[in-house]
């Protein structure tokens, strides 16, 4: 990656895809569907990255990547790495079709989704991995985010491919780690990176890191990794900050009230007791990470919500959907 990028200030963005393409190496060729990075590469004939970067349709990641994939093996070109690199829409919503059927195929890519938790680059407009009670353009204050998140990483999980994991730009290690993990292994890969948005998530510039870092903290977004859709551990686990302060530094949730955030405490801790049972009932992961028994390094890997309801100012006890 080079300088002259159009990113916003302090978007983590660019600092994601700096640290991913510095673990996996040049011999890399970046498929990138409609989203904010569209305009952070910069405008043709001009690329802010030095490796091969194919714009597609916002629905076309995966199933564009597989396309490039079967070229390059036809070609007996097997160490070139094809990344799909995705936002939150087109990952979440409009990309998730292509990106199930890659992943049921087991396609010998990576997939990496910058989540900033709406369509930031038209608007700020709310998509599935916009979290419950958020701001958005088209949740505004009246009528806020009513549907919790989508879960990525159970849905992932559920499609049993070789690898997948969440990093954030605010542990580089532990996100470099997971990208050569991922790396080494063949299949279908998926990386979930929190990537906080100033403009989108209404705080200043300078705060982006200490966000991402505060996301893992409070649990909100844990750092966790899965092979295989069954083995579960978390690569990161201290002692739980609460959830307050993380929404206090952010304007979208400025509306909440304390019965709100004691609605979004309670769903984070019950989100964590569920990971914390699949590490346990799956015996968890080696801290020192080796393939699975009859995987190679390069060779073929295994392969294998509530309802919504209505936001409302006048909050009862649970202060949101049961």
């Amino acid at each position: 990656m080079t300088s002259g990028h159009l990113a916003c200030p302090g978007c983590a963005a660019p600092l994601a895809m700096r640290l991913v393409l510095k673990a996996l190496g040049p011999n890399t060729i970046v498929v990138m569907p409609a989203c904010c990075w569209s305009i952070i590469a910069g405008p043709w004939p001009q690329s802010s990255l030095k490796v091969p970067l194919y714009h597609t349709a916002f629905e076309t990641g995966a199933a564009t990547a597989s396309g490039i994939r079967a070229a390059l093996d036809v070609r007996g070109e097997s160490d070139t790495t094809v990344m799909v690199w995705a936002g939150d829409g087109g990952t979440f919503d409009i990309g998730i079709q292509a990106l199930s059927g890659a992943a049921e195929r087991n396609e010998d890519i990576l997939y990496v989704c910058y989540d900033n938790e709406a369509y930031m680059n038209t608007g700020i407009q709310r998509s599935s991995a916009t979290p419950w009670g958020a701001w958005t353009t088209t949740t505004p204050e009246g009528h806020p985010e009513a549907s919790p998140k989508k879960d990525m990483l159970a849905i992932m999980a559920a499609h049993r491919i070789p690898y997948l994991a969440t990093a954030t730009v605010a542990y580089p290690l532990d996100l470099i780690e997971k990208v050569r993990k991922a790396h080494a292994i063949r299949g279908t890969r998926f990386l979930h990176i929190l990537s906080p948005c100033p403009p989108g998530w209404k705080y200043a510039d300078e705060e982006t890191i200490e966000l991402a870092r505060m996301a893992v903290s409070c649990r909100v977004f844990p750092l966790v990794e899965v092979e295989g859709g069954q083995r579960w551990r978390v690569t990161l686990d201290s002692p739980p900050e609460p959830v307050a302060p993380y929404l206090h530094k952010q304007g979208r949730f400025r509306h909440l009230t304390e019965q709100h955030e004691a609605y979004i405490q309670r769903e984070v801790d019950a989100r964590w007791e569920m990971i914390q049972r699949r590490v346990r009932e799956s015996g968890g992961a080696p801290s020192d990470w080796e393939p699975a028994a009859g995987i190679d390094a390069r060779s073929e890997g295994s392969q294998a919500g509530p309802v919504s309801q209505e936001f409302t100012a006048e909050t009862t006890e649970d202060a949101g959907p049961a």
